[in-house]
């Protein structure tokens, strides 16, 4: 499925179109778990979706400059972390926000289009 793609500047890694397994940016697809960050993709490596720990967010963790929202986009339905992972990552400055990677994709595009400091943890549908 298509991601809507706003306007945004042609240096920003913006989601064009996601599922069939992959989630597709500026034309090149992944089909693994990813960290989406305006300006890089990293692999996002965790053991089981349902029970995150705050040690799965380490790449994010280890950034000078952190974003501000977190979108955790959980696969075909949004789940729920531990309070002491939402906790941890409230303190390291990130609001996560939980949600299908549908809506996270597109929910990511929109915020970037606005220049928002915004990252998404991404689960190929």
């Amino acid at each position: 499925m298509a991601a809507p793609l706003p306007e945004a500047r042609a240096d920003r890694k913006l989601v064009d179109g996601y599922g069939g397994g992959g989630i597709s940016i500026r034309g090149q697809t992944f089909r693994r778990p990813i960290f989406l960050l305006a300006d890089r993709v990293l692999d996002w490596d965790f053991g089981d979706i349902a029970a995150l720990t705050l040690a799965d967010f380490k790449p994010l963790l280890d950034l000078d400059a952190r974003p501000s929202i977190l979108l955790i986009g959980m696969g075909k339905r949004a789940s729920f972390v531990r309070p002491d992972v939402r906790n941890g990552l409230r303190e390291a400055g990130m609001i996560a926000d939980l949600m299908d990677t549908g809506a996270a994709c597109r929910t990511y595009n929109l915020l970037l289009a606005e220049e928002r400091a915004v990252a998404a943890c991404l689960v190929p549908v």
